[in-house]
């Protein structure tokens, strides 16, 4: 996988050994000869982008090239292609993993052995946790399936940050050239939309061949209530740990379903984890400078032009208080839900698997060494998760397990308020002693307020007001000061 497929990041490093490997143009072309063979006609490529949508590329094939030129220079869509992303993720699929492993469908054998170890996964979470089965269906997915069943999420993260790009480019010239430019412009949008399509494929599609599951980055990737495991790939997992693949897969289904039950049961989670997401893509700013250069250079015949633009840093987060914070909030909220889950799960599967010890530690060593989560979130909106707050996060909920006990514990998960921050973390202890507004109660609180305020509207005398003297001490929620359940931290901390 490209580690900066959308220009986050330095530029590609030079060989080591001088000029080997990518050289010069002789005609003064760019690295490799692609100037001087932009679609990469008559041969495998090299590192032509274009080379994983157009094939092997012989005579035989330019029909279907240029037909897919077309395609891209009349797109009409948003800031992604989507169709383009869904083909090239599909192709990217059927070459198989470096390994040499090939997709392949999946049986009734294996169906079956998921759907029996996800209903004893969530078995034994009922001890474990007080949230109940979020799973409605187990599923086992090929990988093709994966990148079907995902693709509306990826949607979702990806537009906010592709959509920077799109309207930047309608502001880099001033107003009254804008509508003589109208005609650029668009096949620009277009070439960025196949741009961003042709490389979310790419990246989608190698993300396929490593994930073992539907939440394998902290996020709900497939439908609600849908758990989901890839025999393929859970096989690969398990092939050098010298553990039964029967234990392999019963501990990724409990993984897998202690992540369903977290979706299901905190109504708020999801749209709070992908608000931060799409308010980190706010956040960032594209290099107009370079933009404009692009624009008025731009040349139909060179669509590797605007490619090798997005590989160059044309955007990047802004180094702004907003942006840290929302960074902030974004890397929390995953740590907390990743941590919640290795919790729940090490609880759940410590007394019963004889491996559940190696099986977490080589999960975590595996996100630590950039397995799946950090990659895409580095590659698609340039993103580095850090893995230490994951396991800070971790000894945190098994704190609170011990001193509140499951139920405690999992009532965090009320309000988005009322959890860790990434403060906290740095000082679980203090959290864990803390006392917490019960915020079902604040909640009740102003809910009988409103009552009252509308009924006492309605004329029914002032004997009908709100008291204000209520369990708070005689203070009513406006009132109240930053220790009723904030612990004094403003928005920009969480």
């Amino acid at each position: 996988m490209s580690d900066t497929p959308f220009g986050f990041g330095l530029p590609p490093e030079e060989p080591e050994n001088g000029d080997e490997g990518k050289k010069k143009d002789p005609a003064g072309g760019g690295q490799g000869g692609q100037a001087s063979n932009p679609f990469g006609f008559g041969g495998d490529g090299g590192d032509n982008p274009f080379a994983a949508m157009f094939g092997s590329l012989n005579p035989n094939d330019l029909g279907a090239a240029f037909q897919q030129l077309g395609q891209m220079l009349s797109y009409e869509g948003g800031p992604v292609n989507w169709d383009m992303a869904q083909q090239i993720a599909r192709q990217t699929v059927s070459q198989g993993t470096p390994d040499g492993t090939k997709d392949e469908s999946v049986g009734p054998a294996e169906r079956t052995a998921v759907e029996e170890a996800v209903r004893l996964a969530d078995l034994w979470l009922d001890g474990a946790t007080s949230l109940p089965s979020g799973a409605s269906t187990a599923v086992a997915w090929s990988r093709a399936e994966w990148v079907e069943a995902t693709l509306p999420a990826w949607k979702q993260l990806v537009d906010p940050v592709a959509e920077r790009v799109g309207l930047a480019m309608g502001d880099v010239l001033p107003e009254e050239m804008q509508a003589m430019a109208g005609p650029l412009l668009g096949m620009m949008r277009s070439m960025g939309g196949a741009m961003f399509g042709q490389q979310i494929g790419q990246a989608v599609g190698v993300l396929a061949g490593e994930v073992v599951g539907s939440t394998d980055i902290g996020l709900p990737l497939g439908p609600a209530g849908k758990a989901a495991l890839l025999p393929l790939n859970v096989a690969a997992l398990g092939k050098d740990l010298g553990v039964s693949k029967e234990e392999v897969r019963l501990y990724l289904a409990l993984r897998e379903a202690a992540h369903q039950r977290l979706f299901a049961h905190v109504p708020w989670l999801r749209s709070h984890l992908f608000g931060a997401v799409e308010g980190y893509a706010r956040g960032i700013k594209v290099d107009t400078g370079k933009l404009e250069d692009v624009v008025g250079q731009f040349d139909p015949s060179n669509p590797e032009q605007l490619q090798e633009a997005l590989q160059q840093g044309m955007f990047q987060p802004e180094d702004t208080p907003q942006q840290k914070a929302a960074l902030a909030r974004l890397e929390t909220a995953l740590a907390l839900v990743e941590g919640w889950v290795d919790a729940v799960v090490h609880e759940a599967a410590s007394s019963r698997l004889t491996s559940a010890s190696a099986l977490r530690e080589t999960l975590r060593r595996r996100r630590a060494s950039g397995g799946p989560a950090e990659q895409t979130f580095a590659t698609l909106i340039g993103l580095q998760l850090r893995p230490r707050r994951l396991r800070d996060a971790s000894r945190l909920w098994a704190s609170l397990t011990d001193a509140r006990g499951v139920d405690g514990r999992d009532a965090l998960w009320e309000h988005p308020d009322m959890l860790p921050t990434a403060s906290d973390l740095d000082d679980p202890d203090g959290f864990v002693h803390r006392e917490q507004l019960d915020f079902s109660e604040l909640d009740k609180m102003l809910g009988e307020a409103a009552t009252k305020g509308d009924a006492g509207t309605s004329g029914t005398g002032p004997t009908d007001a709100p008291d204000t003297k209520s369990t708070d001490g005689g203070k009513g929620p406006e009132d109240q000061g930053p220790d009723s359940g904030t612990d004094g931290k403003d928005d920009s901390d969480r």
